[in-house]
């Protein structure tokens, strides 16, 4: 196996030069590989769109369903430990990765929908699925308006509680000119917007390969517009505070969540405080709240051994069925 230990000189999550990414990962990986897939489908907030998606693996299916400025490739350092015992299709979510990117709203309620028209296209429904940051939290809504979207969830360090922070986001977003002039601002130089705001525990794990992946959809007046839709209507506090009397309502009648779900934060994050967690697990009697340290709300990057460790024994009768 890999050693796959940090530089110890470098403090957790101090990011480098953008001039000093290799061209490379350091560590080895098969998305390159994977199968690539396109499924049209006509969807009811995007109209019909394009969505692209990977396969790797064989066996039962796993849905793996990235999050907010990533896309598929953000799984690749967990493709052979769940590909030995999945067939993982794994999309980019509309408005990223290399799916269509229309000009719509992009509520956590739409793109989750549109998760769901995804899975009955190509037979999907009542899979298992891990969902990461706002993947995660769209997953949690499929569930809740569709029940039998999923047989299983992992839930990898998604928000869902609105605070302090996306308050302000949504309200700066909401001040004319701002989004335009931010969707400029992030084209102008999509690559090292990528590298500043994918935050790892261990930063030395970033490539100008990820760079790319993740830079260039935002390159285009599409994609730019698309992340900033993302950041204005898919973590807006509004549809938080839905998500959390849903669940309250939920707890109050004593009615579990629709199906069985696990929950897995890190100790530590710049981007979703770990509280979110806690307070999720709160809402959610019952639920498993696994908690991680030395790594981020990207655990399958920067601890994909060890985030696996969780997930198997939760999917473990799943995979000889």
């Amino acid at each position: 196996m890999e050693d796959r230990s940090p530089d110890l000189a470098r403090a957790p999550f101090r990011r480098g030069p953008f001039e000093d990414l290799p061209r490379e990962p350091r560590l080895s990986h098969p998305y390159a590989k994977t199968t690539a897939r396109t499924a049209r489908i006509d969807s009811v907030p995007f109209g019909t769109i394009e969505l692209h998606y990977r396969e790797w693996g064989s066996g039962p299916p796993l849905l793996l369903v990235h999050g907010l400025m990533t896309s598929s490739y953000s799984w690749r350092y967990v493709l052979d430990g769940l590909g030995a015992h999945f067939r993982l299709v794994i999309p980019d979510l509309p408005g990223s990765g290399r799916s269509a990117k229309p000009d719509r709203p992009y509520t956590a309620r739409a793109v989750a929908r549109a998760l769901g028209e995804l899975q009955r296209a190509i037979g999907l429904r009542g899979c298992p699925a891990i969902g990461n940051s706002l993947g995660g939290y769209i997953c949690m809504w499929l569930a809740l308006e569709d029940a039998g979207a999923f047989s299983r969830l992992v839930n990898v360090h998604s928000p869902g509680i609105p605070d302090l922070r996306l308050r302000a986001l949504h309200a700066a977003l909401g001040v004319p000119g701002v989004a335009r002039a931010l969707a400029w601002w992030i084209r102008r130089d999509p690559l090292r917007w990528a590298h500043r705001h994918v935050h790892y525990h261990d930063e030395t794990l970033k490539s100008l390969e990820e760079a790319h992946e993740y830079g260039d959809p935002l390159a285009t007046i599409e994609g730019s517009r698309a992340l900033v839709r993302y950041l204005a209507d898919a973590v807006a506090p509004r549809e938080m505070r839905e998500f959390v009397s849903t669940l309250e309502e939920m707890r109050a009648r004593g009615q579990a969540f629709p199906c069985p779900l696990l929950l897995v934060y890190a100790d530590e994050d710049p981007m979703v405080p770990p509280r979110i967690g806690e307070a999720l697990s709160a809402l959610l009697p019952g639920v498993p709240l696994a908690r991680l340290s030395r790594t981020s709300h990207f655990a399958h990057v920067d601890s994909p051994e060890r985030l696996l460790e969780q997930v198997t024994p939760f999917l473990a009768h799943l995979r000889s069925s």
